[in-house]
C-alpha cells in the first residue's frame, strides 16, 4: 500500500513549514531512514526521512512552498501503483468574504481579472492571508499553487513582485494618503533584502509580546565576588569537564533553583488562566548565524551544575550547527537573555508569550565602595527582569529579584542547599 508522506506537527504552535529542499526526485527508489526533504519552521531547520523503503510515486509541492501541517506532500510505493490522496475534499480552507467596490484613483482601476470566482471559498494558508491582509492584497486576485488550489505565501509575494496588486479597501484608502517624495530614491542608495522565515517570526512574536501584554522592566544588580572566585575554582581544578562551566551556566542554575518558590514567574498566562508548571523548562537565548534560538533546559531545577551546564552548551551547539530537533525548541517556561558576552551594561529584554517573564544579563561591571575607611573596587553583573504585569505584581516579582540576587551573591551557599 502506497505511503503518503505527510508535512509533519513539529510544534504545538506551527501552523505550516518551509520545504527548502528535496532529496529525492519522482521515480528514485529510498530505503527506510533515507532523507526525502529538508523543512524549515520558524525556529530550526530538519530532516524528514522515509518510514518505509520504495519507489517515489509523485511530490506534490515544490521547494519553496510554504506547506500547511499534516499536508500531503509525496508519495513512496510500488512502481504503477494507485493512490487516492486523503482529504481532499475536505482541505483546510478559509473563507475569504466577497471584496468591497471601492472607487480608487484612475490609476488603480486597471485591475487583473480574478483568478477565482468572488464569492467562492477561497483556500489560503494562515501565513498568506495574514501577508494578503499586511500588504493589502485581494486573495479573490492570486492563482494558487499550493496543494488542491490553495493560496501560499509565496503566490501572494510572487503577485505583489509581477505588478498585479489588486488592493483592498482599507489598503487603497492607506496608500492614497502617502505619496513617495520624488527626490527621496535620489538621497540615500539602499538594498532590499526580504525577511528570513525566521526573522519574520521572531517579528511576529515581539510584536504580538509587546502590543498583547503590559510588560515592565525591574534593574538590578549583585556583588559578583562570590560568582568570579568559584568559577575560578572550577577553570584551575584541573579537570576539563568543570573547567568549561561558565558564567552563563551559574546563572541559569541560579535560576532554575528560584523560580520555583515563584511560580507566577515559571507559568504561561493563556487568556484568562495562569498556568503554574511545576518544574522549570528554562529557555535561553542562542545567537547563530541564521538568527535567534531559544532552546529549552528540560527539568532545569532537577539538574546540578555539572548536569545543566552540558544540556546547555549541547543545546547551544545543536542550534548553531541547525541540527536542533524541534522538540528542544519549545516548552519553555521561563527564559534568560544574556547579552553580556558583547559588553551591553543593561538592556529591557522582551518576553515570550505566552512566558509571564524574562531574565536579561549585563557584563561585569566594577564598582568602589568603602570597606576600613577605604575604597575598595569590587564587581558586579547588573539584572533586568520583565515580567508580564497581567500575570503578577511588582512586589513579587522584585522579591524574585531580589531571591535571585541573593542567590548568585552567595553562589556557593546556594550548591550546598
Amino acid at each position: 500500500m502506497a505511503n503518503i508522506v505527510l508535512m509533519p506537527q513539529l510544534g504545538i504552535s506551527e501552523e505550516s513549514a518551509l520545504l527548502s529542499a528535496w532529496h529525492v526526485a519522482k521515480g528514485d527508489e529510498v530505503k527506510e531512514g533515507d532523507k526525502l526533504f529538508t523543512l524549515e519552521t520558524g525556529k530550526a531547520t530538519f530532516d524528514v526521512q522515509a518510514e518505509q523503503g520504495g519507489t517515489v510515486l509523485d511530490l506534490l509541492v515544490e521547494e519553496g512552498d510554504e506547506v500547511l501541517i499534516q499536508t500531503p506532500v509525496c508519495v513512496i510505493g510500488q512502481p504503477g501503483e494507485q493512490y487516492d490522496l486523503p482529504g481532499k475534499e475536505a482541505a483546510a480552507e478559509t473563507p475569504i468574504s466577497k471584496p468591497e467596490t471601492l472607487a480608487l484613483p484612475e490609476q488603480a482601476k486597471h485591475i487583473e481579472k480574478p483568478s477565482q470566482t468572488e464569492g467562492d471559498r477561497i483556500k489560503i494558508s494562515p501565513r498568506a492571508k495574514r501577508l494578503a491582509e499586511e500588504t493589502g492584497v485581494s486573495p479573490a486576485h492570486v492563482t494558487p499553487s499550493g496543494p488542491y488550489g490553495r493560496i501560499i505565501a509565496r503566490d501572494i509575494e510572487r503577485f505583489i513582485d509581477e505588478g498585479g496588486r489588486q488592493v483592498t479597501p482599507e489598503a487603497a484608502v492607506s496608500e492614497m494618503k502617502v505619496e513617495a517624495m520624488p527626490e527621496a530614491a535620489a538621497t540615500a542608495a539602499y538594498v532590499d533584502e526580504p525577511l528570513s522565515r525566521m526573522r519574520k517570526i521572531i517579528a511576529e512574536n515581539m510584536h504580538a509580546s509587546l502590543t498583547q501584554m503590559a510588560q515592565l522592566t525591574l534593574h538590578a544588580s549583585f556583588d559578583a565576588t562570590s560568582l568570579i572566585s568559584y568559577r575560578n575554582m572550577m577553570k584551575d581544578s584541573g579537570q576539563e569537564e568543570f573547567a568549561k562551566i561558565s558564567y552563563n551556566d551559574m546563572i541559569l542554575f541560579a535560576v532554575a533553583k528560584t523560580l520555583p518558590a515563584f511560580p507566577e514567574l515559571n507559568a504561561h498566562l493563556l487568556g484568562d488562566t495562569l498556568r503554574k508548571f511545576t518544574s522549570v523548562n528554562l529557555a535561553f537565548a542562542c545567537d547563530t548565524e541564521k538568527g535567534l534560538y531559544v532552546p529549552v533546559i528540560a527539568n532545569a531545577d532537577s539538574l546540578n551544575l555539572l548536569s545543566l551546564s552540558k544540556e546547555a552548551k549541547a543545546l547551544a551547539a545543536a542550534c548553531r550547527s541547525g541540527n536542533i530537533a524541534p522538540t528542544k525548541l519549545s516548552g519553555g517556561t521561563f527564559t534568560v537573555s544574556n547579552l553580556g558576552a558583547l559588553g551591553i551594561e543593561g538592556f529591557t529584554p522582551v518576553i515570550n508569550p505566552p512566558q509571564t517573564g524574562i531574565l536579561g544579563v549585563g557584563a561585569l561591571q566594577t564598582r568602589v565602595r568603602e570597606e576600613n575607611g577605604m575604597p575598595t573596587c569590587y564587581q558586579v553583573m547588573p539584572l533586568s527582569l520583565t515580567f508580564d504585569h497581567r500575570a503578577l505584581d511588582g512586589a513579587p516579582a522584585a522579591r524574585f529579584l531580589k531571591a535571585l540576587s541573593d542567590n548568585l551573591a552567595n553562589f556557593q551557599l546556594l550548591l550546598a542547599k
